[in-house]
């Protein structure tokens, strides 16, 4: 059995659903089912008996410690966290609780877990962010997996620390751990915070495109089920305390981005004055501290295990676009006034 936390998220949901399509081997999901943790992500496993969901937070030790004794799984998969950027300025207390004291707590339960079990084969994956390394400059080199860790948020600056706790329990207790530090994801169940959803969102209902500053930031951007992909792989043969860096070679502007999707909801769902839906790119006020440029070297996750991203950027992007035409009730449902109240605030 696996135990995945957080995933009920965006990325852990998409990698619950890809492990049990390709495997019967069982999941155990802790998720604290905060404002991005759905269930309605994993409804199509409504039944299905691989997979155990408890809510509950990697903050609480001792419902770790016990799912852990009950389960005996071989391996944790830690996607939980706070993860948006925007709200870490606004509330960091949040991200310090989850990111930091939450991954210790995780951290401490599976070493007591994995000490008793003396299991060789056990491992402890945490997924983190390329946000660590801070920004590059338009003629740097890409991110690899030796690049100083430089964090410029709160977010990034607590999921920097959880990556030095991981990395420290491995080098002072021997916990067989494997760190992933990846680029920008997009795909299914995205929560329209982030740009590709809240973009798509707002398009097909009118509203603003809201691009902060000049739209040149740069990110590499990675299809989630390639994600998803990477991370069976090195669970399946990283050497622990090996970090990964995994990326999907797509750099492209924000406004580059923006303009992808306009173009394709042209294609798909025309606007009906037939205009085109480039006509609602705003561009508001950029945001404080923010890094000017991601770029992702994912070489050593292809000569040492084997992995490459199956899609690219144009490939994924449509793919993305389709899911999100196709399931407007699963973002009527999470878009509730809540979001709404926070859209106003942040892009005001």
């Amino acid at each position: 059995m696996l135990f995945v936390t957080g995933g009920a998220g965006f990325i852990g949901s998409n990698f619950v659903l890809d492990w049990l399509s390709q495997s019967d081997e069982p999941v155990l999901n802790l998720d604290a089912l905060t404002y991005a943790g759905n269930l309605g992500n994993l409804r199509s496993l409504e039944g299905d008996k691989r997979h155990v969901f408890v809510h509950g937070s990697i903050g609480d030790g001792p419902l770790v410690e016990r799912l852990l004794a009950d389960y005996r799984p071989r391996a944790i998969l830690n996607f939980a966290a706070e993860s948006h950027v925007d709200r870490s300025i606004h509330g960091p207390a949040d991200f310090i609780d989850t990111n930091i004291v939450g991954t210790f707590r995780l951290l401490e339960a599976a070493r007591a877990y994995w000490s008793s079990s003396k299991d060789d084969s056990f491992r402890f994956l945490h997924i983190s962010t390329d946000e660590v390394f801070g920004a590059l400059g338009a003629d740097d080199e890409a991110f690899h997996e030796e690049t100083q860790y430089q964090p410029n948020s709160p977010y990034s600056a607590s999921k920097a620390a959880s990556d030095h706790l991981v990395r420290a329990y491995h080098h002072t207790y021997g916990l067989p751990v494997l760190t992933t530090n990846c680029s920008n994801n997009y795909g299914p169940f995205h929560f329209p915070e982030k740009l590709i959803p809240l973009v798509i969102n707002n398009a097909l209902f009118g509203r603003p495109l809201p691009l902060y500053g000049d739209g040149q930031q740069i990110r590499d951007w990675l299809y989630v089920k390639d994600h998803c992909s990477a991370l069976r792989r090195v669970l399946q043969s990283g050497v622990p305390g090996r970090t990964y860096n995994v990326g999907g070679w797509n750099e492209r502007t924000n406004l580059a981005v923006v303009q992808s999707i306009c173009d394709l909801l042209d294609e798909l769902k025309p606007r009906d004055d037939g205009q085109s839906y480039r006509r609602q790119i705003t561009f508001v006020t950029d945001r404080p501290g923010h890094d000017r440029r991601y770029a992702i070297d994912a070489r050593r996750i292809e000569s040492e295990l084997g992995w490459r991203p199956s899609e690219t950027f144009e490939s994924g992007i449509r793919k993305t676009v389709g899911w999100y035409l196709e399931n407007a009730e699963w973002v009527r449902n999470v878009t509730s006034g809540s979001y709404r109240n926070w859209l106003e605030k942040q892009y005001a």
